[in-house]
């Protein structure tokens, strides 16, 4: 648990209460962002984000495997997260913490349930063979936010991932050498993340931000403004208000974020 001096709580609580923030922004403006595609030369798709100083990394790797039993058409998405300890002090090396594991699910449930990926198009061979896509979010500089840094990394890696032709000769799967096509994309979307501090809600929190925050909530909107996925963390709850106010923000600012692509 993060130890905040309270010079700085106060600080941060006191701006906030009067619609300021400590690098000037307003409660519902994003920091600089700033996306680079086809970082890793050894992924079939990679992207680099960067919201103010927060930094991350995302790399898709492509593998044959057997489908899931009750899916037998469809291919398979796997997210996992890596914060290694010279992204955060706080991060700690070892087993995957529980921030780690909360980050991936809110990141992969945003993709499932816009469902970003047609994943009936990474079927090679009904119930025997289909793509499975491995997600791999890599934090790299951690200065708050890092959901929103890692759902925008996610969309632009696997809106550059590559895939070589698959088909079936002899019963075995042949991967061609030189032929490729695109993944499949289906749809956008975007994270939007708000953190509570006082009465007021603050959009893109900085580290600092959060470590004050009583409540942090995370909205996923795809591009025609349907919401696809909220999660709540903190310990305070939200009113009616608080919570359709970020709702409404979310939805114009996704719109934005998208624009970044």
């Amino acid at each position: 648990m993060d130890i905040v001096p309270e010079i700085t709580r106060q600080s941060i609580t006191n701006l906030v209460t009067n619609d300021k923030r400590e690098d000037g922004r307003g409660l519902d403006e994003y920091r600089d962002i700033s996306i680079e595609t086809d970082v890793i030369s050894k992924a079939e798709g990679s992207a680099r984000v960067k919201i103010g100083g927060t930094q991350v990394i995302v790399g898709i790797k492509p593998q044959l495997g057997s489908p899931f039993p009750d899916t037998p058409e469809l291919g398979v998405l796997m997210t996992n997260c890596e914060m290694l300890p010279m992204a955060d002090p706080n991060f700690e090396p070892g087993p995957p913490s529980d921030d780690s594991i909360e980050l991936a699910r809110v990141v992969d449930r945003g993709i499932r349930e816009s469902e970003l990926v047609e994943l009936d198009k990474l079927c090679v061979e009904e119930g025997k063979h289909v793509w499975m896509l491995f997600i791999d979010l890599h934090i790299i500089d951690n200065c708050g936010n890092l959901f929103d840094a890692c759902e925008l990394a996610v969309m632009a890696a696997l809106k550059s991932t590559k895939l070589p032709v698959a088909s079936i000769v002899d019963e075995e799967v042949v991967l061609s050498e030189d032929e490729t096509f695109d993944l499949p994309i289906n749809n956008e979307l975007a994270l939007c993340t708000f953190v509570k501090i006082g009465d007021k809600m603050v959009l893109d929190p900085t580290l600092d931000e959060e470590r004050v925050a009583s409540a942090r909530l995370n909205v996923g909107v795809t591009k025609d403004g349907r919401i696809c996925s909220m999660q709540k963390g903190g310990s305070q709850p939200f009113n009616k208000e608080e919570l359709l106010s970020a709702v409404n923000v979310a939805v114009s600012k996704t719109k934005e974020l998208i624009e970044h692509l």
